[in-house]
């Protein structure tokens, strides 16, 4: 596989709304995350992803688009946005644009001709359908509840939108549509920014049958009629070649109803697609019957297993994108760590596990504080229209008010878009004005500015941990064995990886400014830096031992193998030297034994 700045660079997500209001109106803005750039470049990021900045009506936070080629007003000016680029590409930033295309909002221009008539040359840009039985033209479901289908009166037919009715499909068959659309993502490369993260981008092709969902398909199953469709390839492909030729640029889509084996045909190396996706089976580890609002426990084996399958699935194959939360989930720390016991320790933990796996990692921001879920007393503190549709739904389904609040507390998207924290002020230093949505009230401990000054904080062990990741190349390329499979308690795996003669240490900054290395990079290499070299085995391969636990009592590490050699998968008795923890300094020998949370990553020599 070859090497390229974004396969080794970091990502922090930027959930505009929420990150730091300049202008005192309660709302996050362009100029806001201007202002933080250096501290997004002292985290140790490389690339920072946006959402939605375009015009917008709102009606589904910035992912219904009225316009592509505008800036929300509420968030600044495209001079705002052409600073804010200017400063980021200066401090070796880069910049990804979400790129909504599956939908449009109903008040783009290209939705209001083509809902004008039946007659209309964009008719055909959006999907219509004449109605079944006095119904909706087929039995589909909008993700956020009720049918897909919404009847317009004045051309007596039915548009689809698999989201809110605010946000129509756009009919990927038409190919001028897709003209310009690609048209619209070019002009946005000759701006500056530095690729494209899709949404749900495994929607854009339909089954032209248009067939009903069966009693077997959940909505967002591999074999739905909307997911994975007959053309989605044929698609990808003309966009690379018609969009992005000739741009050195990063590209992910949002891939619902993703697995092993499709996902390598959408981000295969050789597939000339995109770079990589985000799959969502681990996003449902505690979910009922796909159904995100009926929990169960997390049960840590299955957690294990999903990340195995496909670590090893993709590897040599096409390229992981990790993460354990974004805007759309809730907070890591809440979700799979200790938030009341452990809350500095587990989300050091997860922190720790994420940028240890092979493929981009991505971090939400606050996740870098250990932000946690908010608990809303009332459901009118809510803003967020999945939820809201949620709690009606639950209470006509004759759920008492505090079951539907309980679900909400764990699960709400809004957990993650209560705004950033940044100091112990009035809202948290996000705002002077009353914020769009309430801050979490433990802003007062959980702040930017509290864990700048504490070198023990979630916020400077993310630094650490950036910086070890790009020392270890190993953890980038290099090869994944799960050990103690069964272990309800502990996930530990092994990273091996070649020390390549090649590469500098400071491989991974260079790339992110932008240079370029187009050398392969055999079974996954380790860069040649003080630290890879050092730690290395005398066959000149790195071998990395990471071992977390996962619980909240003292767990043993994986068990030594007695007189084994330094093969992958065995552990030898004496040799290991803890690089990196969650709990205090490196340096030391491996300990049997790992404390509550306790988070390690070993050389193995």
């Amino acid at each position: 596989m070859k090497r390229t700045w974004w396969k080794e660079g970091v990502v922090y997500q930027v959930y505009p709304r929420s990150f730091l209001d300049s202008n005192g109106d309660g709302i996050g803005d362009l100029a806001g995350i201007t202002q933080k750039a250096d501290y997004l470049a002292s985290i140790g990021v490389d690339i920072v992803w946006l959402c939605p900045i375009y015009r917008s009506p709102n009606k589904d936070n910035g992912y219904d688009i009225s316009d592509y080629e505008a800036i929300m007003e509420e968030f600044g000016t495209m001079e705002d946005f052409d600073t804010l680029l200017t400063e980021f590409h200066k401090r070796g930033l880069k910049v990804v644009m979400d790129m909504v295309v599956n939908h449009s909002s109903d008040e783009h221009p290209w939705f209001k001709e083509s809902r004008a008539s039946k007659d209309s040359p964009k008719r055909d840009w959006y999907i219509w359908k004449p109605g079944r039985n006095s119904g909706p033209p087929n039995n589909w479901q909008s993700c956020f509840g009720g049918s897909a289908w919404e009847f317009d009166p004045a051309t007596q037919e039915y548009y689809l939108h698999l989201f809110v009715p605010g946000q129509p499909d756009l009919n990927w068959e038409n190919a001028e549509m897709r003209k310009a659309v690609f048209g619209m993502m070019r002009r946005w490369l000759e701006h500056g920014v530095d690729g494209f993260r899709y949404d749900t981008v495994t929607l854009f092709s339909k089954d032209p049958s248009f067939r009903d969902l069966l009693p077997t398909e959940t909505m967002f199953s591999t074999t739905a009629p909307y997911v994975y469709g007959p053309r989605l390839h044929d698609y990808m492909r003309e966009m690379r070649r018609e969009a992005l030729e000739g741009f050195d640029v990063m590209t992910v889509g949002e891939a619902p109803g993703s697995t092993v084996e499709n996902a390598v045909d959408l981000v295969g190396e050789d597939r000339g697609e995109l770079d990589m996706l985000f799959q969502f089976e681990l996003m449902g580890v505690d979910n009922t019957d796909g159904d995100k609002w009926r929990q169960k426990p997390i049960d840590l084996v299955e957690f294990k297993r999903i990340i195995e399958r496909w670590q090893v699935g993709l590897a040599g194959r096409a390229w992981n994108s990790n993460f354990l939360m974004n805007h759309d989930q809730p907070r890591a720390v809440s979700r799979f760590g200790d938030d009341k016991r452990y809350r500095n320790e587990s989300a050091k933990a997860l922190l720790l596990l994420n940028l240890s796996l092979g493929g981009t990692p991505y971090i939400y921001q606050g996740e870098e504080l250990g932000m946690a879920n908010v608990a809303f007393p009332s459901i009118d503190d809510y803003r967020d229209v999945e939820t809201l549709n949620y709690y009606k739904r639950a209470l006509d389904e004759g759920l008492s008010p505090d079951e539907a609040m309980k679900s909400i507390h764990y699960m709400s998207r809004d957990n993650s878009r209560t705004p950033m924290q940044w100091n112990s002020g009035p809202h948290a230093g996000f705002t002077t004005a009353e914020p769009w949505i309430g801050v979490n009230p433990d802003y007062t401990t959980i702040n930017a500015a509290a864990e700048e000054s504490d070198p023990n904080s979630v916020l400077n062990f993310t630094r650490s941990m950036i910086r070890f990741r790009k020392e270890h190349l190993s953890l980038v390329y290099g090869s994944f064995e799960l050990l103690a499979r069964d272990d309800p308690h502990l996930f530990a795996f092994i990273r091996e990886g070649g020390v390549d003669e090649g590469v500098t240490g400071g491989a991974a900054a260079a790339l992110s400014a932008g240079d370029k290395h187009e050398g392969g990079v055999d079974e996954g290499a380790a860069g040649k830096n003080s630290a890879a070299t050092k730690n290395s085995a005398p066959d000149g391969r790195e071998r990395l031992l990471v071992e977390i636990n996962m619980s909240g009592a003292p767990v043993q590490g994986v068990a030594p193998v007695q007189g084994a050699a330094s093969a992958l998968g065995a552990i030898p008795e004496s040799g290991a030297t803890v690089l990196i923890s969650n709990l205090g300094p490196a340096g030391g020998e491996r300990t049997t034994e790992l404390a509550p949370w306790e988070a390690r990553i070993s050389a193995l020599i």
